[in-house]
């Protein structure tokens, strides 16, 4: 079984299995198109919806200059939106992979199925899958129910080994069960995976094919794309893909109770189930990962609720102030971000309607139109004395673990850097994509072990010697950074991505000019 933490080499060193999910399946978001999104949330100015323009700004700039990277927000008041920026190359028509988020979408369709009569949350876990059951089922096996899956109390110490052909359903109910399912809180994606198996078996049609007339097209969620495993089934823990706006939506839905435009999608009963504390998970007050844990939501401080994903995806509904925020990211520190929201955004949503401020909405709709992440130098970035010699030159790489065979980079002219085309092969293929001097210019690569997707690059000489390029895979929260010295004929090649699930930085490569 193949838990979210799975990416391509180099991105990770985790324990689940690569080979049981083509990469171009897991991250089958990049392949696609992006759609114009359909009308939305109506729009409204920050203080008709009681919320100062002024604190909004301290929220955002505060977020552009302390959190690396920030890749998008959205701030829904009484229904409304009242501020929305993309960081530069993300922006609002892009799908993001929203990693564990993806779990609070599998609670609703549970929800739903729940609601039509298809199953109950007490029903148990191993009479669903009779084909994929251990010889001897432990009584703790046997006890597992719906409602334990939901709140990660499945009684497991650790999560499921990872698999390689096997069903992963088999994975699941072959890992030993150390505790009375219901007791014992741990943080368990494939738990999620049975949840959608087990809506599958219910239902009769995966999840995502499943929720989409009954939550997607309500929402005016248009295309989400979703992974599913070698057997079929939507992979629940993680694997979907969607814009921030339709993430804000459905966090919208769960604040009116399942509520949308005058038509219920959801029981209400459901949402405060599922949204409410059932599950405890630490004492630390200042955590908002020790809040206790609902059905695939988890509790926040504030009275709010929310659900993440790896790398800070965030889905944080606001009862108390009537509120919704969306935010991608790729961040190391999601407590961070939570905190700033905390901190900067919470005091400027206020009771009432107030005073309009025409100064601070002006510059907060300018802030929010600039945003970019950090390019690579600046268009004045000075060239280098060995531009000319180098640019061109293919230099040939050793066989090594992140499949680079061959590398070179052509400048626009002699000792010109303000056009640079960077030059790959991996696999045998060569790939050539555009890269901006102190700006961001898209294009689409397959890097690595990455499939081909949507890219941005920027680049720009370091030093005489080094030049750098930064690589933005827009539509995930990752970013690869290459540093590229030159001496004499050789060229030292080392990268280092963002964030990770293992290590970040990899081993140098050095490759010699052909």
């Amino acid at each position: 079984m193949l838990n979210e933490k799975a990416l391509p080499s180099g991105v990770v060193g985790n324990k689940w299995a690569l080979a049981a999910v083509p990469l171009l399946a897991l991250l089958g978001v990049f392949c696609l198109a992006a759609e114009k999104p359909s009308p939305g949330l109506p729009r409204s100015t920050p203080e008709e919806q009681g919320v100062s323009s002024s604190g909004v700004l301290s929220f955002v700039e505060a977020a552009d200059e302390r959190i690396d990277a920030m890749h998008s927000f959205m701030l829904v008041r009484h229904g409304h939106v009242v501020a929305e920026g993309w960081w530069s190359p993300y922006d609002a028509s892009t799908r993001h992979t929203l990693y564990s988020l993806t779990k609070s979408f599998t609670s609703t369709a549970v929800g739903m199925a729940v609601a039509e009569g298809r199953m109950t949350v007490d029903d148990l876990v191993l009479p669903s899958f009779p084909e994929d059951a251990p010889a001897e089922a432990s009584d703790q096996l046997k006890a597992m129910r719906v409602r334990d899956l939901l709140t990660m109390s499945t009684g497991h110490h650790a999560e499921a080994p990872s698999g390689t052909t096997e069903p992963w359903t088999r994975s699941f109910l072959a890992q030993p069960v150390a505790h009375k399912p219901g007791t014992f809180f741990l943080y368990n994606t494939p738990g999620s995976y049975m949840l959608s198996a087990m809506v599958q078996q219910a239902v009769g049609t995966t999840v995502l094919e499943y929720l989409r007339p009954r939550l997607f097209e309500p929402l005016g969620i248009e295309g989400p794309v979703w992974t599913s495993s070698p057997q079929g089934v939507t992979i629940g823990g993680y694997g979907l893909n969607i814009r921030t706006e339709d993430i804000a939506r459905f966090g919208q839905l769960y604040l009116q109770k399942g509520q949308w435009k005058g038509r219920r999608l959801l029981r209400s009963a459901w949402v405060e189930t599922a949204t409410s504390r059932q599950a405890s998970n630490g004492s630390k007050p200042e955590s908002d990962w020790e809040q206790g844990y609902g059905y695939q939501f988890w509790r926040c401080r504030h009275g709010a609720y929310r659900g993440d994903g790896a790398f800070g995806q965030f889905c944080i509904v606001m009862p108390e102030q009537d509120a919704v925020v969306a935010i991608t990211s790729g961040v190391k520190d999601m407590q961070a971000v939570l905190n700033l929201v905390w901190d900067r955004l919470l005091p400027a949503l206020q009771p009432a309607r107030l005073r309009a401020d025409g100064a601070s909405q002006e510059k907060l709709k300018r802030t929010l139109a600039r945003l970019t992440l950090r390019p690579q130098g600046s268009a004045s970035s000075v060239s280098s004395p060995v531009a000319a010699r180098v640019s061109g030159r293919t230099y040939v790489f050793p066989a090594n673990d992140q499949k680079l065979e061959a590398m070179a980079l052509e400048f626009g002219g002699a000792n010109d850097a303000s056009e640079m085309t960077l030059v790959a092969r991996f696999g045998g293929v060569e790939q050539r994509v555009a890269c901006g001097r102190g700006e961001w210019r898209k294009g689409r690569l397959a890097y690595g072990a990455f499939p081909e997707q949507a890219v941005a690059l920027s680049g720009a000489w370091t030093a005489d010697d080094t030049y750098a390029v930064k690589i933005a895979f827009h539509e995930t929260p990752f970013a690869l950074t290459l540093g590229l010295r030159f001496s004499g004929d050789e060229l030292t090649y080392d990268s280092e991505y963002n964030v990770a699930f293992g290590p970040t930085k990899q081993a140098p490569l050095v490759g010699h000019a052909q």
